[in-house]
């Protein structure tokens, strides 16, 4: 479902070499990918900036045996950035978030059903190495 960001037009954030800049052009941003194209690396980046930035929350399979789905039905205003979403999201939590009017979502995860999105609201990392640094953003993984 095509709704506009809530929180979040772009995520921005720098570590040591790395720059993260993701255009958020929808509500559910679903990133997926082969292992080892920098999903994790830029989740930690985000992950790392959510100690500053209170709007952030991030999940992953750490969370698995804590209470993060009343966390997300509870809570207002937040950007979730959730890694392994295949391991977390059940198909009625992806479907809550599908509809979830309240909060925004970066996704990470192979499997995007129950989520109802278009082929264009999957993205892909697009990694690119300029003067030494390495930026991460996003491009459609189906174009």
């Amino acid at each position: 479902m095509k709704i506009k960001p809530l929180i979040f037009e772009e995520i921005k954030t720098s570590h040591t070499n790395f720059d993260v800049d993701f255009k958020l052009d929808y509500n559910i941003t679903f990133i997926q990918g082969d292992s080892g194209v920098g999903k994790s690396v830029a989740y930690s980046f985000i992950e790392e900036l959510s100690s500053v930035d209170k709007r952030i929350r991030c999940l992953n399979y750490l969370n698995i045996n804590r209470n993060y789905k009343n966390q997300i039905k509870r809570t207002k205003g937040k950007l979730f950035v959730i890694d392994n979403a295949d391991l977390l999201l059940d198909d009625a939590m992806r479907d809550y978030i599908a509809w979830d009017k309240n909060n925004q979502y970066i996704i990470y995860g192979k499997n995007p059903s129950q989520l109802r999105l278009a082929v264009d609201e999957i993205y892909k990392i697009d990694v690119k190495h300029e003067n030494s640094r390495i930026h991460f953003s996003l491009k459609q993984a189906f174009n």
